[in-house]
């Protein structure tokens, strides 16, 4: 008898943790950190409502950290198995977890040295070691949707999700995990991209299946009708009005970079003004790097200018910032400038030190050009509250907000069922999953609306028997 748990990733769109059960082996689907709200935020301290030690292997659908950032912390606890990823997320994940372990080292020093913690000492909840103990674990696969022996009983094909570089569907097939001795097919759809995106091809099709989970972070709400690159160019024409900074809280695997693409194409445009463009985060600037090395995953457009040796990602007036004095010497800076900073929802690294300058700043502007779970400072500020708590200092909101939704890596409701229009047999069961539940609700009642499929939003911890 087959089984899944759900630890992560359910009632909120951070902590994906998925355990597979079948014939005595465990199989977790993707190990992320939780992120928001406080009360999520202590569940990475908590002890794991499984053994570590008895998990078999884990599978990585893609590098983001609400999807690996808890990888450290499982083998610092006793995992000694395989972590099977795609090739491209396996690069991306070399650079995204030490410096995960770094961002939680200089957090416990800052409020150490500052006395800003309840805790004497404050600790990290892993360090760079960790990270580098978890990816030694590492085991990448290409992303061709060949099965690849995951333990002893359990496959896994990968296929592009088009989310960011190296996401991947996974069809995790379970032998002999009915009473009749046939297998389960079992396909998460990780975090799916939206079609037609710039860089990365588009999702590809669904592989049939006999249970499904499919994200729902945008369950409630489409992308908006206008073009983001109309958004952005209005954006920057207006702060170059105003001579006033621009501060764009972005991940750095995928949203910097699609950031990026977009600058660069409207200043060839000649849509906007040439003004200096900073990426302050050195693994951003890593990343980038990773991107132009993957080409099978490229979009047509993408692949030609790199043919025609023509850096997609690389604006007219751009500089990278590689230490933490460099990041500082931004301060100086005056005019119109556009900082690009990590982490995407203001949860923190170096962007909550431009943002205790940028917000109070009436003729500066702070872009939000990704999801912004609930409870981040990042989401305070898109819902409009005039002051936010950033490292215990309470800063008045002053500065233009905007949010340009197209930027979205997450497909919404419509092109998730445009996604699922792609398989050929019913599913059992569909689970809705990575959504705040009035998306996950949602994205349940779309599917039924749509296709009379039977559909579960799952609870934190719920098991539920895959017969």
């Amino acid at each position: 008898m087959a089984r899944i748990t759900f630890y992560g990733g359910v009632g909120s769109v951070t902590g994906s943790k998925y355990l597979l059960e079948s014939n005595g082996k465990k199989v977790l689907v993707d190990c992320g950190l939780f992120q928001g709200e406080r009360s999520l935020r202590e569940r990475n301290w908590e002890d794991p409502p499984f053994l570590p030690a008895e998990i078999d292997a884990v599978i990585i659908t893609h590098a983001h950290i609400d999807h690996t950032g808890w990888l450290p912390r499982l083998v610092k606890l006793g995992f000694t198995g395989q972590i099977t990823t795609s090739r491209a997320t396996a690069d991306l994940m070399k650079i995204l977890l030490p410096d995960s372990g770094r961002l939680q080292e200089e957090e416990a020093d800052y409020r150490n040295r500052h006395q800003l913690s309840k805790y004497t000492p404050a600790l990290p909840l892993y360090d760079e070691a960790d990270a580098r103990a978890a990816l030694a674990r590492l085991r990448p696969v290409p992303n061709d949707g060949q099965p690849y022996d995951i333990c002893d009983g359990f496959k896994a094909s990968f296929l592009v999700a088009g989310h960011i570089l190296g996401a991947s569907l996974v069809l995790v097939e379970m032998a002999n995990a009915r009473p009749d001795g046939s297998s389960v097919r079992f396909l998460f759809s990780g975090d799916l991209g939206h079609y037609d995106q710039p860089i990365l091809n588009d999702p590809a099709a669904p592989l049939d299946c006999d249970y499904l989970m499919c994200e729902s972070t945008y369950g409630d709400r489409l992308h908006g009708d206008i073009d983001s690159e109309t958004q952005m160019a209005r954006i920057i024409n207006e702060a170059a009005k105003r001579n006033g900074p621009i501060l764009i809280p972005a991940f750095a695997v995928g949203r910097t970079q699609e950031v990026l693409y977009m600058i660069r194409e409207l200043e060839d445009q000649k849509r906007i003004p040439i003004v200096p463009v900073i990426v302050d985060s050195p693994m951003a600037s890593q990343t980038t790097q990773v991107y132009n090395r993957w080409h099978e995953e490229h979009d047509q457009e993408y692949a030609s200018l790199l043919a025609h040796k023509r850096h997609p990602l690389m604006t007219a007036s751009m500089m990278t910032t590689s230490s933490r004095d460099e990041s500082k010497r931004l301060n100086n800076m005056k005019g119109t400038r556009i900082i690009i900073s990590a982490s995407g929802m203001l949860t923190g690294g170096r962007v909550l030190h431009h943002a205790l300058r940028i917000l109070p700043n009436e003729n500066a502007t702070v872009v939000f050009v990704g999801y912004q779970a609930a409870g981040t400072v990042g989401r305070r500020i898109q819902d409009g509250e005039r002051e936010v708590r950033i490292m215990k200092n309470w800063v008045p909101v002053r500065c233009h907000v905007e949010k340009v939704e197209g930027f979205s890596a997450h497909a919404d409701w419509k092109a998730v069922l445009r996604w699922l229009s792609g398989l050929h047999t019913t599913p059992k069961m569909v689970f809705t999953t990575h959504g705040e539940p009035e998306a996950a609700e949602a994205m349940a009642q779309h599917i039924r609306d749509r296709f009379g499929w039977n559909v579960i939003v799952p609870q934190y911890q719920q098991s539920v028997e895959l017969t």
